[in-house]
């Protein structure tokens, strides 16, 4: 009902694997990243990242049209840290996310797209209703860079692993979004060590960006991918399958 307060249930706790601790990361309390106040949903309008667009055409002598998004394409890797033992994931708070969390709980909240000015969101959910875990990812949005250098700049920025194009391996390219953006997206996965930690990860702090990092444990990795309720994008859930069945048999005793 309206000005009902809902609490979502937070994440599942990952638990630290056996090896010595990595240089710290820049400090994302989970406060900070669940800190959010005067949601409100408008028009979007200039976007440098998407823009709406309509496809008309005629397919079998029937004239159509359908609507989608122009995005750019993205990269997103899959880390093993073999010093922990661990998979490497991060964590953030996701608008998108947060805003359909509200559409559900009270629907027709994002009616106020089609009005002139933003429309202040009911605050019904905590922050933690938009936190999902994720690859490490990023947008393919700078010309003269291969794919491979994207992931390792995205490896640096997020996590604060160094890594060069040679320690990445390709695992699939696949079509995202087919019925809305029809992007392209290519995974990779490198092994690390602890060695390799150099920087404080995090995110780019000038551009806003509070991500955490999260060391997830092989031992735990499974059961993390089948619990539908701890909220994960499908390249975690398709990166944790992959691994477990290409990578996993062939490591050596812990």
């Amino acid at each position: 009902m309206p000005g009902a307060r809902s609490r979502a249930r937070p994440p599942a706790r990952v638990p630290r694997g056996p090896g010595p601790s990595p240089p710290p990361a820049r400090a994302v309390p989970r406060a900070a990243m669940e800190r959010i106040e005067g949601a409100a949903v408008g028009r979007c309008a200039d976007s440098p990242y998407l823009r709406p667009l309509t496809l008309h055409y005629r397919q079998n002598g029937t004239q159509k049209s359908w609507d989608f998004v122009k995005t750019h394409d993205s990269v997103t890797l899959l880390m093993f840290n073999a010093s922990r033992r661990s998979l490497v994931l991060v964590k953030q708070f996701r608008p998108a996310v947060y805003a359909g969390a509200v559409e559900r709980l009270f629907p027709g909240s994002l009616v106020a797209a089609d009005q002139d000015r933003p429309r202040e969101l009911p605050a019904a959910l905590p922050g933690s209703a938009g936190v999902t875990f994720e690859l490490c990812a990023g947008l393919v949005d700078q010309p003269g860079l291969s794919l491979e250098e994207v992931a390792c700049k995205e490896a640096w920025e997020e996590c604060g692993y160094r890594l060069g194009p040679s320690d990445l391996r390709r695992v699939a390219s696949y079509k995202s979004g087919v019925g809305l953006t029809g992007s392209s997206q290519t995974m990779f996965y490198a092994a690390v060590t602890d060695a390799q930690r150099g920087g404080p990860g995090g995110g780019l702090a000038e551009e806003g960006e509070l991500i955490e990092v999260v060391h997830l444990p092989l031992d735990g990795a499974q059961a993390f991918a089948d619990d539908p309720d701890v909220p994960k994008t499908l390249g975690v859930i398709f990166g944790i399958s992959w691994f477990l069945s290409c990578v996993a048999p062939v490591l050596g005793p812990q």
